[in-house]
């Protein structure tokens, strides 16, 4: 009996020893992201530098630290997993970039952001994973197969939406932002997909009928996941209207707003389909309808609080990149032939250089074809921009390469530690060298007219991001308004002459006419007591 009860105790003793060991971890990478938030502000008024890199650069110099302290067995305070990427640090992400984004450019330019995220994806997929199959036979690296190079192909086919976010500003390079940006979330899914099917697809013979199928599942999840997120985020627009929370709390209108987002988020992973695309476009439509149901607080509250959450979800990631950088293990498999890990390191950032280049470059044009005007044209520096902003490498490949090359966050197999490595130092180097150079790149290639303006609102509550139709892009002009009065030629007519103002023009029409009834939005919700329409003196609690 006293020898059980002593067992018990022992148990007991070491479970609450791992929960202290958890709770110190917690502890200081808490207080690491402090230092990131504060050394980014202090640093803010370099504007080379943004949080990525300096959430990096700390990473790196805590890794050192605790390899020193724990004298060579690790580097990092907590084991790096795929799922909590994706579960919990990419959703409020594009999340928060679907709800700000200008809505009017994006869409005017869709039609370029799906064949830059589609089509020049499947194109950087092929060079690259044939460029790996090509080198790395002749290397003799370690026991890879068919389907490692074709994962590679999908993981250095992902460009970095995160660092895009930060070196790109959508005031003072609307086109490229929407562009870049744009591209980027259709990359990411593009590539997930991509990821996902060379996992799922038996690859020992490849035939007609294995591309066929590719490709359907492809458009598949494009559309069910696109209709998933504007599906999740009407219904959330038609309960926040039809329910009026704010009459008594403004509180269940954010949870609500909140929760519905990451309902979409995890139905989409539920089903198997590309859950980037449905939270990308749930933020899309509550935007235009949600955020205007709400009263005047919860629309403050919402603003900040999913801004808050990608703002601290994007330090998480390249901090703990920046530690994981200097892991023990990965390296000690390639420290016998550190020629070798260069070499692959460098064959990969070729392979992605030039893969970028050979879709950006002639899809670009054959954009520019279906183009009247000058102005809307991609012009060769916008283009030489748009190529070299999206060659920087992040979280998304950094998960995809643990997804494929290890087993439970650690790495046994000497090709895998060489492929885990190799990401490693594409990602660390694209993100610094190429994210420090990318500002003054596009000052130097598109110097802005006039100097630029912080176009914040005096209104906290009223973004001019947010307060938008959904392809349009804050106030209606003069010259918009006049517009409306202008007799128009037939619909024909003038969908062969500018086909994205004929879309834009009845997409409001049946907007304004049916939906905005429904659903609510700007201007049409209903004068009731207790609605966001109700004066909101004393809505602050």
């Amino acid at each position: 009996m006293g020898f059980e009860l002593g067992s018990v105790v022992m148990k007991l003793g070491m479970v609450s020893t791992s929960d202290h060991s958890s709770v110190v971890s917690m502890n200081l990478f808490v207080a690491l992201l402090c230092a990131c938030i504060v050394v980014g502000h202090l640093l803010e008024e370099y504007r080379w530098m943004n949080e990525s890199i300096t959430a990096l650069a700390l990473g790196l110099c805590t890794g050192i630290i605790i390899l020193l302290t724990t004298r060579g067995k690790s580097s990092h305070i907590l084991v790096f997993s795929e799922d909590l990427f994706f579960i919990y640090l990419l959703p409020p992400i594009i999340f928060n970039a679907g709800f700000q984004v200008k809505k009017k450019q994006f869409f005017r330019n869709f039609m370029t952001i799906m064949l830059f995220g589609a089509i020049g994806t499947l194109i950087s997929f092929g060079i690259i994973s044939l460029g790996a199959i090509h080198f790395f036979k002749k290397m003799k690296i370690g026991s890879l197969d068919i389907g490692d190079y074709l994962a590679l192909g999908a993981i250095f086919s992902a460009t970095d939406s995160v660092c895009t976010l930060q070196v790109l500003n959508q005031d003072e390079t609307p086109l490229l932002y929407s562009l870049v940006f744009g591209e980027g979330v259709v990359n990411d899914a593009t590539s997930v997909v991509l990821f996902n099917a060379i996992q799922s697809f038996d690859l020992s013979h490849i035939d007609s009928s294995i591309a066929l199928q590719f490709i359907g599942n492809f458009l598949y999840l494009f559309i069910t996941s696109t209709m998933l997120g504007v599906f999740a985020g009407l219904l959330s627009a038609y309960i926040i209207k039809k329910l009026y929370f704010g009459r008594h709390s403004t509180d269940r209108e954010v949870a609500i707003m909140i929760l519905m987002a990451y309902l979409s988020y995890m139905l989409a992973e539920l089903f198997y389909l590309s859950a980037i695309l449905t939270v990308f476009f749930c933020g899309i439509v509550m935007s235009h309808y949600t955020w205007h149901n709400v009263t005047e607080s919860s629309r403050v509250t919402t603003k900040h609080a999913f801004a808050t959450l990608s703002f601290v979800a994007e330090i998480f990631i390249f901090l703990y990149v920046g530690m994981d950088a200097l892991d023990i293990e990965k390296w000690r498999f390639v420290s016998d032939s550190p020629g070798k890990s260069i070499g692959v390191s460098s064959i990969l950032l070729g392979l992605v250089l030039v893969g970028r280049a050979a879709f950006v470059f002639p899809l670009s044009f054959l954009s520019n074809l279906t183009k009247k005007s000058s102005s809307e044209k991609i012009h060769i520096k916008q283009q030489v921009t748009i190529w070299w902003a999206g060659l920087m490498r992040g979280a998304v490949s950094m998960a995809l390469a643990y997804n494929q090359f290890t087993r439970a966050g650690h790495t046994q197999l000497r090709g895998n530690a060489i492929m885990i490595t190799s990401t490693i130092s594409v990602v660390l180097f694209s993100t610094v060298v190429f994210g420090l150079m990318t500002k003054p790149l596009v000052r130097l290639l598109l110097p802005s007219p006039k100097p630029f303006t912080s176009m914040i609102s005096s209104e906290p509550s009223s973004p001019k991001y947010l307060v938008v139709p959904l392809i349009g892009n804050g106030e209606e002009t003069e010259t918009d308004q006049a517009s409306q009065n202008v007799p128009r030629p037939t619909s024909l007519r003038m969908l062969l002459s500018t086909p994205s103002h004929t879309v834009h023009h009845y997409w409001r029409k049946f907007d304004d006419s049916f939906m905005r009834p429904v659903f609510g939005g700007r201007g049409f919700t209903p004068f009731i007591p207790g609605s966001p329409t109700e004066p909101n003196l004393g809505q602050w609690r």
